[in-house]
């Protein structure tokens, strides 16, 4: 997949001295939300901030083929997987432990190597005319059942769903999260994204979809074109259905502007970074300093999501699974 690396270079007022210093992230976070970050950085510090833009996996894997010689400072995530990558690859910084100290523990890695930026939950997304409240999913578990077939969606081929099936492994097994794809490849219908599915179901074929919480809530906020005729359902319980995805930023060990990449990240997850996820059009969760989400949400804490290291997650493992399953 090739990667875009078209740069977008956001400046503002100069620092006391005359002159800023200038960083370069490569951002797989949606590129509207580190846009925010970047110009609330930049008018705080001068700090000066240009982009490379893509996805998770083709920023990870590009950062490990650079290695020690690439151009990042930092790199930020929609997802975990990318993280550990990047990580096992032995190319993260320490992050500041003031800056860890502003994430709680289950939002942050136990190796202090990155941190939790932001969340998503994992719901199911159902069509209200197809689907009544007694006849959803209890878990996640259950899509695989054969009374499930033809009748869910999901984007398998992106990011955001194979950081899904990554929590279903670290949780269950390899044996479980195997068995669970074979019969996830007789039931549902392999759609490009979590966009796509939610609009299937909008217009009733399927029944209903695994996606991303935000995606459903941005449209609610706007048009309801695509998301009018359905609803959420959250699995709770600590289900693997109720996995919340971690969205990382780290500091490379590489980077020679090291005290401005940590303060990019200290940034982002202090208050005013967190309060850009609060208060904009993302509908992410803000995962530190103690903001609370945008009203529109259900409460992070209310959700009931399973316990997972996100340094645990494995996106090897889950490609390697989920091509055995024909699903990629």
């Amino acid at each position: 997949m090739t990667v875009a690396m078209a740069a977008l270079a956001l400046s503002a007022c100069s620092s006391s001295s005359g002159s800023a210093d200038e960083i370069t992230v490569y951002n797989a976070q949606h590129e509207s939300l580190t846009k925010e970050w970047v110009a609330a950085f930049t008018e705080e510090t001068g700090i000066k901030v240009t982009l490379r833009q893509g996805g998770d996996t083709s920023l990870g894997n590009q950062l490990v083929a650079e290695g020690a010689n690439s151009p990042a400072d930092a790199f930020l995530t929609e997802n975990s997987p990318a993280m550990a990558l990047v990580e096992n690859a032995g190319l993260f910084a320490d992050v500041d432990k003031a800056t860890l100290d502003q994430v709680p523990e289950r939002y942050r890695p136990s190796t202090g190597k990155w941190t939790g930026v932001a969340a998503r939950a994992t719901v199911f997304v159902y069509n209200k005319d197809k689907l009544q409240t007694a006849g959803l999913p209890a878990s996640l578990l259950d899509l695989a059942q054969p009374q499930w077939q033809g009748r869910w969606a999901a984007g398998t081929s992106g990011a955001d769903f194979q950081a899904i099936v990554a929590g279903l492994l670290a949780l269950k097994g390899e044996d479980v999260t195997r068995a669970w794809l074979r019969g996830m490849k007789a039931n549902t219908t392999s759609l490009q994204n979590d966009v796509a599915t939610m609009k299937a179901v909008n217009a009733g074929n399927p029944d209903g979809g695994v996606i991303y919480h935000y995606y459903w809530y941005r449209d609610q906020a706007e048009t309801k074109e695509g998301s009018a005729n359905t609803a959420l359902h959250y699995f709770k319980n600590q289900d693997p259905g109720a996995f919340v995805s971690i969205s990382g930023g780290g500091v490379l060990k590489s980077s020679k502007k090291q005290e401005s990449a940590q303060k990019f990240l200290a940034f982002i997850t202090a208050k005013k970074g967190q309060e850009v996820l609060r208060d904009g059009d993302s509908m992410e969760y803000p995962v530190a300093s103690d903001v609370a989400a945008n009203p529109a949400l259900p409460p992070l804490a209310d959700l009931q999501a399973p316990a997972i290291d996100p340094s645990k997650l494995d996106a090897k493992k889950v490609t390697q699974l989920m091509t055995e399953a024909g699903l990629l």
